[in-house]
């Protein structure tokens, strides 16, 4: 047998040897600690009844029932295990870190080979298999292959070494790696496991697994000619079947489901008194992590079981649509038009600072959030929008309404917005500036070239020479196109300039005057290029007509360069504009 490791060794460093770079050497890819960690900690023991970690090898009587292998190696002389088992280490090592994964099967292969099938079902002291752990890596690490393939052949999980909290792992394992038709056909086939807070609150996290799927124009329009209802993802139905059977159970499990475990309090100081008890947290809400992230989806189906969840409160005194406010959620925001009259008592709801939904808008929304709107200037937009959409929503008594800190809400505004506000100033000043030399320049250009036509002008009566000529006419009508839009640009960016930065002047004023000058400014540079190129037809129109052709095609460059350069803040100008019409009050209802 020792022989035969030696031999699988060398095999190893000789194939290793044509499949790695120098950079890749095995000493360089040591096997990462936190994934190690991962799966030594998080793995539960897959044939121990009980389901509790191994004791230390002293404790004899706790390991009785496991299938350990021989420690001789481990536990006698260092003679053996240098020039066996380290040897083997290394060489797995190397097959590891190979930049082919067939070198790492090809080890594995011929290492099992080297075993007695007795040999394969020994366990270490957590009473997991070889194989267990390399399920466990699979999923930790995204492998679906491997995890679907092991969970074909596992007898679907059934059997005496599946205890209901290792096959819990399992499916909390596919969960997080969006394994979501493995998670489907666990929960189908051990039902038992769909009473699971943690897959919850992990579902409740994937935001993106409940969207929309997106399909192509064209199988849009089939679906809709041929009535094809697409399939639902699989999310939904993971979660649609988790729900149902949570939902039945008694009130108080539901809701203790829902809320979770508590939070770990650190240990107060020896000075604090017991009179100070302080009550306990509960950070893992399943309704309030879905409103963070904005898992619209995961409430409605909540919701449509359970509808008295929109009255739960968490651990600060706000509803799930103070949440959606506080985090710029608008998916979740709009479900408040679907509830009728029932939004009335749960907009004047206050926190335990005192805050109500109108002084939430007015606190800053989260970096992140924000920086998903380009240029500050737009943020500051969708800062207003929101303000005013939650001032529509609550009645005027709430508007005038203090918080602890004896602020109004648009108190609180102005003063959580002043940075911004500074940064938006000066963002459009900068931009309108550098627009506006721009405009300056093409404008004094083109009104110059309005007074030295090609092809001059006839001596004897002033009249150009090639009035006749039909790519002069569109070189005149152009110029003037150029000269028109040019000065526009200006005004527009001339106002921006001279404006008073009011906040009310970021809502729609200063956005759409900067939005126009941008677009007048481009149609400028189009009609300055187009006389440009025209002049020459109107020069070379005989035998030398490849002479404008090729001068067309290079006046075209700067106008394509411009539009590709300037479309991004035309487009996030005009959709933040007259798109964000349509951010709230959806037209479609999702809840019922």
């Amino acid at each position: 047998m020792q022989q035969q490791l030696v031999e699988l060794k060398f095999e190893m460093d000789t194939e290793t040897e044509t499949s790695m770079d120098t950079t890749d050497h095995p000493l360089n890819h040591q096997p990462s600690e936190v994934d190690l960690e991962d799966i030594r900690t998080e793995t539960p023991p897959l044939n121990v009844p009980n389901s509790e970690p191994a004791a230390t090898a002293t404790a004899t009587s706790s390991n009785s029932n496991l299938n350990l292998p021989d420690r001789r190696y481990l536990d006698g002389g260092r003679e053996e295990y240098l020039s066996i088992c380290v040897p083997l280490y290394e060489a797995s090592i190397k097959a590891a870190s190979a930049k082919s994964t067939n070198l790492m099967e090809d080890f594995v292969s011929k290492l099992v080979l080297l075993m007695e099938p007795e040999e394969l079902k020994l366990t270490n002291e957590s009473g997991n298999t070889a194989l267990c752990l390399a399920a466990a890596g699979a999923s930790l690490c995204g492998k679906y292959d491997m995890v679907d393939y092991l969970y074909q052949n596992s007898n679907n999980m059934n059997g005496a070494f599946w205890t209901e909290r290792n096959s819990g792992w399992v499916l909390m394992r596919c969960v997080e790696a969006e394994f979501f038709d493995i998670a489907v056909r666990i929960v189908t086939n051990r039902p038992e496991l769909a009473i699971n807070g943690d897959v919850l609150r992990a579902l409740a996290k994937k935001t993106n697994a409940f969207g929309e799927i997106k399909l192509h124009f064209i199988r849009r329009v089939i679906n809709k000619i041929f009535h094809v209802v697409e399939r639902e993802r699989l999310a939904i139905q993971l979660l649609r079947d988790i729900w149902n059977a949570i939902v039945r159970k008694p009130k108080k499990e539901i809701d203790d489901i829902l809320r979770g475990p508590p939070d770990k309090e650190l240990q107060n100081d020896k000075a604090t008194t017991s009179k100070h008890v302080k009550k306990n947290t509960y950070s893992s809400r399943v309704l309030f992590i879905a409103a963070e992230m904005g898992n619209t989806r995961f409430l409605v189906e909540l919701i449509r079981q359970y509808p008295d969840l929109i009255w739960k409160l968490n651990d600060s005194g706000q509803s799930i649509f103070h949440v959606a406010v506080s985090h710029r959620q608008e998916g979740v925001y709009n479900l408040m038009y679907e509830i009728g009259s029932m939004k009335d008592f749960l907009t004047p709801i206050r926190d335990v600072n005192g805050n109500n939904m109108l002084h939430l808008a007015a606190k800053s929304a989260k970096k992140k959030r924000l920086q998903e709107t380009s240029g500050v200037a737009l943020q500051m937009q969708r800062e207003l929008l929101w303000y005013k959409e939650v001032e529509s929503m609550l009645p005027p008594s709430c508007q005038e309404k203090k918080n602890n800190n004896g602020l109004l809400p648009h108190e609180l505004f102005t003063n959580e917005h002043k940075g911004l506000m500074i940064a938006s100033e000066k963002w459009m000043k900068n931009t309108a500036s550098h627009c506006m030399v721009v405009a300056a320049l093409i404008a004094t250009v083109v009104f110059a070239a309005a007074f030295t036509l090609p092809g001059g002008y006839n001596n004897t009566s002033g009249i150009p020479i090639l009035r006749n000529h039909r790519a002069f006419i569109v070189f005149v009508i152009s110029d003037a196109i150029s000269l028109s839009f040019a000065t526009i640009s200006i005004l527009m960016f001339l106002y921006i300039l001279t404006s008073r930065y009011a906040e009310e002047d970021f809502l729609e004023s200063l956005p759409k005057k900067l939005m126009r000058g941008l677009a007048a400014l481009f149609l400028s540079i189009t009609a300055m290029m187009v006389a440009f190129s025209v002049s020459f037809f109107a020069l070379y129109h005989n035998e030398l007509i490849w002479v404008p052709t090729l001068i067309t095609a290079f006046a075209s460059m700067p106008v394509i360069l411009y539009a590709r350069l300037q479309y991004g803040l035309l487009a996030d100008v005009y959709s933040s504009t007259y798109g964000s019409k349509n951010l709230f009050k959806p037209k479609k209802p999702i809840l019922y």
